[in-house]
Formats: structure tokens, sequence, C-alpha cells
């Protein structure tokens, strides 16, 4: 029922976790495949993909590329696409099929998950109800928040675009507020980059990326500054 897409990139620390949140899904039928779409990765992120069943191909480097390709190569009635660096919670697929079902009787929509990060600092709650008052208020889930999606309703909106950056506000945007659902259910990130850059700095350099792309400031300016 499901293709799960995970564009990757040097990802072999943080890939074995993402897959393992999706074994239950797979089990009860509901993860038919999963589609990892590599950007030339150097270290052992196809063994993992490989050793854990999912099929691996070969893309152009940039994530909104390696997205379309892995959605091209997938073979089901719905697209999940996930970071490597993110993990699905628990029970996760209960609310998704209660999605799916009401969905066949509905206009086709997507759902996303709640932001969550792998982090028990306080900054990391906080960083969470902003992202979850931005989502409620502007209905605008980055890609670390997953996104499940009907194939036919992605291939309506002609896909994600081949862009290394902000391929998931693209593709919100085209989707609308009314066509888009927030589950429950939470997609745990890696802190990393928040820990190792500051989670003001980091935050702050996020917002900065959006409101310039919104200026439409070129896309090789946006991944420079984004690092």
């Amino acid at each position: 029922m499901i293709s799960v897409v995970i564009p990757t990139l040097n990802a072999a620390d943080a890939l074995a976790r993402c897959l393992a949140s999706l074994v239950p899904a797979a089990m009860r039928g509901l993860v038919r495949e999963v589609v990892v779409a590599d950007g030339g990765s150097a270290d052992g992120t196809l063994a993992i993909a490989e050793a854990a069943g999912a099929r691996a191909i070969e893309a152009p480097r940039g994530r909104g590329s390696q997205l379309a390709a892995g959605a091209d190569a997938s073979r089901s009635d719905w697209l999940l696409f996930l970071h490597a660096d993110t993990a699905l919670e628990a029970n996760w697929e209960e609310e998704a099929i209660a999605f799916i079902e009401s969905a066949m009787m509905e206009c086709p929509r997507a759902a996303y998950f709640r932001f969550a990060l792998d982090d028990f600092d306080a900054r990391a709650r906080r960083l969470e109800s902003l992202v979850s008052a931005r989502c409620r208020l502007f209905a605008l889930p980055y890609g670390d928040q997953g996104l499940l999606i009907p194939t036919r309703l992605y291939r309506k909106l002609g896909g994600f675009k081949p862009i290394p950056l902000m391929e998931d506000v693209d593709i919100v945007r085209r989707l609308g507020r009314r066509r888009l659902v927030m589950f429950r259910s939470r997609a745990f990130t890696s802190a990393e980059r928040f820990q190792r850059d500051g989670y003001f700095s980091r935050s702050a350099r996020n917002l900065s990326v959006l409101v310039l792309y919104a200026l439409r400031v070129p896309t090789p300016f946006l991944v420079r500054f984004y690092g």
C-alpha cells in the first residue's frame, strides 16, 4: 500500500534507526517497499539499506532530485517521504491506516507528522512547540516531518522539483492548507545539527533561509547560506 522514499547521502549513522521504525508497518503489510534514493554515498549507507531489504537506486545529488527519483521508482498507491535521520514514533501505522481509509471516501489529501527531536534538552521542547505553531498557523511542515501522500495526488501536483533545498516547502505550498493533515504521531529527527550549531543559531538560520526563499533569492546562495 505504501512505498517509503528516503533520500540519502552518507547517512550510515542514522539510516538504521529510520528503517527500524518502519518494520512494524512492513510486518502488517502497510509498507510494501522502501526505496533509498542515494546521491553518491561513500560510507556504508547502501550496505545498510540492502541488508534491511530496501531497494537502493542511484539519483542525481540533491534532495529534490533524489526524492523525485525515488518516487518515480516506486510502485505503490501511497508514498511516504522520510529523511534518513528521522524515525517515526511507535504505532504510527495505526494513524496512517485510519487516514488512508478515510482518504478513500474524501478528496485526496496528504499528511505529515508532529516534529520532535531526539534530545532531552529543554530547548528542544521549545523548538518543537514553535514548529507546531508554525504548522498550525501557516500549514508549513518541513521534510523532517515526513509526507504521506496518494501517488495520484503527488503526480497531479507535478512531484518534487529537482532543487537541492526548500523542495519540501515548495510541494506543501502547492498542496495548500485544505489538503494537509497533521498526525498526532511524532517524527523524531536527529538533533545533531542543533547541538553542533546551537539551537538559537541554527533556528535563526533556518528561518532566514525560508525568508530568503520567499524573496526568490537564487537557490545556490541558499544552499551555501544554509550550510
